[in-house]
C-alpha cells in the first residue's frame, strides 16, 4: 500500500513543473487575444465612438498590453526555473571554497531577482545557481562568499 503512495506521489511531484508551465502558457495565449480584442474595440469606437469611448479604449488596450507583458515575464520566469540542468553533479560548496571559472560562467548566473530575499551582489560579486543551492561569488577569483542551500526550492 506504501510503494503505491509513493509512486503516486513521484509521478504528482514531475507532473507539476510542467502543468505550471502549461498554464502560463495558456495564460499568454488568453492574454494575446485580449489585446486583439481591446484593439478591435479601439477601432470600433474610433469609427463610430465619441472621444470619451476612444479614451477608455486606448486605456483598455494599454491595460491589456501591460497584462500581456507581465504574463510573458512570468511564463520566461518559470520556464527559467523549471529547465534548469547544470552539466555537472551536485557538490555541497561551503563559505571559503574556490569554484573553477566553469561553475560561475554567464550561464549560471541568474539575473537578480529582489524577490529573492537576498541583499543584490555587490562589486565584484556575482550570485550563481547550482542546483537549488545560490551561493555568492568573488567574480574575480571564484571564492564562495555566502551560500544559500536550497534557495530555488521555494518555487515548486
Amino acid at each position: 500500500m506504501k510503494t503505491k503512495f509513493l509512486t503516486a506521489g513521484l509521478i504528482a511531484a514531475l507532473m507539476v513543473p510542467g502543468a505550471a508551465a502549461a498554464q502560463s502558457r495558456g495564460e499568454v495565449r488568453e492574454s494575446r487575444q485580449d489585446v486583439r480584442e481591446e484593439q478591435r474595440e479601439l477601432r470600433q469606437a474610433q469609427r463610430y465612438g465619441d472621444r470619451s469611448d476612444v479614451r477608455e479604449e486606448r486605456r483598455d488596450v494599454r491595460e491589456a498590453r501591460q497584462e500581456l507583458r507581465e504574463d510573458k515575464r512570468d511564463w520566461r520566469q518559470d520556464r527559467r526555473y523549471s529547465d534548469y540542468r547544470a552539466p555537472f553533479r551536485y557538490q555541497q560548496f561551503r563559505v571559503g571554497a574556490t569554484l573553477r571559472s566553469n561553475y560561475y560562467a554567464p550561464a549560471y548566473r541568474p539575473s537578480y531577482d529582489s524577490r529573492w530575499g537576498v541583499p543584490r551582489a555587490g562589486r565584484n560579486l556575482t550570485y550563481v545557481r547550482h542546483y537549488n543551492d545560490l551561493l555568492l561569488v568573488n567574480a574575480r577569483n571564484g571564492r564562495v562568499v555566502k551560500v544559500y542551500r536550497n534557495h530555488f526550492n521555494w518555487r515548486r
